[in-house]
């Protein structure tokens, strides 16, 4: 880093400091990350990755607030709802760290019109994404920085997160953890304003290359399904709280909030930077994960989507009264 410093002009300080002040601002919530990530994207929409960051950042928020909800209150105790909320708080916290310096980096390297993506080691970026962010500069391939990043965020979270031994052991082994993915109750969800969802379970968390091919799959969904204008609709219509009401009122029937608004049952949580975190990409072979996917034969998941949260409640209830 040292070395790196002495190579660097004044601009390209004052470029640092800048983002890494943004960042730090910027990544202080789910809600904010959210927000930044919306925002990012409606000023620069080449890059779509910073559309989809924005809409599976909703979901992790609907995901920690469904903590705090009537049903997994039920369901699980508070040492295990806690440990999931680390995890998902923990993983959003690391991929906003990541990539957001990279989009910031972007929009200065537009501003002056010239790339510079020499800088991402500052903020410990991998050598991947340099590489991936020059061919985009060069070439403008939309759809291959999003794979790009897709394929960067997931190997981001799979030291520290997905194999750490704590989450490991408390968490993706736990019971709760495996039947949930056992019986599909986890999806990401891309709602519309006409109550229809849309969307895929994720399964089998743990392994980095199906964590991979959901975000393609996600991706095509937003960007190649004939969808984009409803999503773009309910995204700039409907504020992020983290509440999963914020679709679910739009869903058929009298629908009652059951989950709260995330800042009023969370309190800020203070992370820590791993200065010496090491560079995932060595060289691997990543070809693999820019293959096309099998384009999804049904992602309208209205149907199902109820017919699991109607489960899940029942073994909410089953559970609690096993706990009494």
């Amino acid at each position: 880093m040292d070395v790196f410093k002495q190579f660097i002009d004044d601009q390209e300080k004052k470029i640092i400091t800048s983002i890494v002040n943004t960042t730090r601002k910027k990544n202080y919530d789910n809600i904010s990350r959210t927000n930044a990530y919306q925002d990012f994207y409606y000023l620069h929409p080449e890059i779509q990755w910073s559309f989809l960051a924005s809409m599976v950042s909703r979901n992790a928020g609907w995901s920690m607030t469904d903590l705090q909800g009537k049903w997994f209150r039920k369901a699980l105790n508070l040492q295990q709802r806690n440990l999931l909320f680390m995890t998902y708080e923990r993983a959003n916290w690391l991929i906003f760290q990541d990539a957001y310096p990279q989009l910031l980096l972007y929009k200065w390297s537009k501003r002056i019109n010239k790339p510079l993506f020499h800088l991402l080691n500052a903020f410990h970026v991998s050598r991947f994404m340099e590489m991936e962010w020059n061919h985009f500069w060069n070439n403008q391939d939309e759809n291959r920085l999003m794979i790009a990043l897709i394929i960067n965020e997931q190997n981001v979270i799979q030291k520290p997160v997905i194999e750490n031994k704590q989450y490991h052991h408390l968490v993706f082994n736990s019971l709760p953890f495996k039947m949930q993915d056992f019986l599909h109750f986890s999806s990401v969800v891309f709602p519309i304003l006409s109550g229809k969802l849309f969307g895929f379970s994720a399964v089998r968390f743990q392994h980095l290359s199906t964590r991979i091919e959901l975000g393609k799959r996600l991706a095509w969904l937003l960007f190649h399904s004939g969808l984009f204008d409803r999503f773009s609709l309910f995204s700039k219509t409907v504020t992020h709280t983290g509440s999963r009401y914020d679709y679910e009122k739009f869903l058929p029937g009298n629908r009652i909030r059951e989950t709260p608004l995330l800042r009023t049952v969370y309190p800020i949580v203070s992370h820590t930077i791993d200065e010496k975190r090491e560079d995932w990409f060595h060289g691997q072979n990543t070809k693999r994960w820019f293959k096309e996917g099998k384009i999804p034969n049904n992602f309208e998941i209205t149907a199902w989507y109820q017919k699991k949260q109607n489960q899940l409640h029942l073994l909410s209830l089953l559970q609690e009264y096993k706990m009494k």
